[in-house]
């Protein structure tokens, strides 16, 4: 059994519904400064893993700058992938960008995502997605290398809105930022600028329901349908957006285990359980830790950020950057702001 093309078409933007095939459809040139797969000569990553506190195991890669003075300890900041994506798409780039500027990076997957542990596969349950980042920051607290009281949190698209959660309760996260923020609750709920009604989520949320009964009695898994696979003529600017990283080299990858192309697809059943998550609720309360918000002025998910930033307590800042989409900001290294970051957790995490 597997969602109506009609339920599919009612579920937010970022959760788009397959296309028509078309074999020779046209794959979009390589954008400028693209580089997700990118590999530092200064820095060198190592596979690590550690327990979150529902005993499931959380796999990470851990950067330490060039350089570390012997027996010093560095500022740290836990980085979390995109929503549906996995360590090595756009948070490794990010983390070892922030590595050659003197900090300690740990670039996650998310618990039932690439090599942390989770079944079923691609479950969506952003409780636990928080905890991740708090087990993270459990983690690198442990590491002599590192000042405990100096940890960041970086959240790239879903994970803006996880890492904003997981700071709410966690005051050891010292200086917050996203970049390209989803705020997926809000996502789910009422879609990309409000264009999903009530009645259009009640009738995701029965389906949803009914599809949970099917696995709880052995049935076939269905899965949100995410990046599309294949382009033809009518496919939305949204969904070629995802596209050109997704499922062209530029950004494609699948963890060992994983079907190519059901990479970004989450469980359809667990899907509702964003219906219940609210990141921004009592955001102020993160205040005065500083919060920065990065978004492309040109990007699709704009209004998450520019919404959680008018919430936030002080100290603040909505940056934008300019003719930038959403996903440009992934891997566009000629377009990431990595600069204002490493001076954001430059200041934000500068010792006492």
């Amino acid at each position: 059994m597997k969602p109506t093309t009609l339920l599919l078409a009612l579920m937010a933007s970022h959760f788009v519904p397959q296309s028509a095939v078309a074999a020779d459809a046209p794959v979009a040139a390589k954008a400028a400064g693209a580089d997700n797969f990118y590999r530092s000569a200064s820095v060198k990553g190592e596979r690590v893993s550690f327990r979150n506190q529902y005993q499931m195991e959380v796999v990470g890669t851990l950067y330490r700058p060039q350089g570390q003075v012997l027996g010093g300890r560095a500022p740290a900041v836990v980085v979390g992938h995109p929503m549906g994506a996995v360590k090595e798409q756009s948070s490794q780039l990010y983390a070892q960008k922030l590595a050659e500027q003197g900090f300690v990076t740990l670039a996650i997957d998310l618990s039932f995502w690439g090599e942390s542990a989770g079944t079923p596969r691609h479950l969506v349950s952003p409780e636990i997605y928080s905890d991740d980042i708090s087990a993270a920051v459990d983690f690198l607290s442990t590491q002599s290398f590192v000042d405990p009281e100096r940890i960041g949190g970086l959240g790239i698209c879903g994970s803006g809105s996880f890492v904003i959660s997981a700071a709410k309760i966690d005051p050891r996260i010292k200086a917050i930022a996203t970049v390209s923020m989803y705020d997926m609750g809000a996502a789910v709920r009422q879609g990309l600028n409000n264009t999903q009604s009530l009645q259009q989520r009640k009738v995701m949320i029965q389906a949803a329901t009914k599809q949970r009964l099917v696995e709880f009695n052995g049935g076939q898994a269905a899965y949100v349908p995410g990046t599309v696979n294949t382009l033809d003529a009518d496919t939305p600017d949204v969904q070629r957006e995802f596209f050109d990283f997704y499922r062209t080299p530029r950004g494609a990858y699948a963890a060992a285990g994983e079907q190519p192309e059901r990479t970004t697809q989450p469980l359809f059943s667990s899907l509702v359980k964003f219906v219940n998550f609210y990141p921004f609720n009592d955001i102020e309360t993160i205040s005065p830790r500083p919060m920065l918000f990065i978004s492309g002025d040109n990007a699709q998910s704009r209004e998450f950020s520019e919404d959680a930033y008018g919430r936030a307590g002080q100290p603040k800042e909505l940056y934008w950057v300019k003719g930038a989409g959403h996903v440009d900001l992934y891997d566009r290294t000629d377009l990431i702001p990595f600069t204002r970051l490493a001076t954001f957790f430059q200041q934000g995490l500068a010792a006492k």
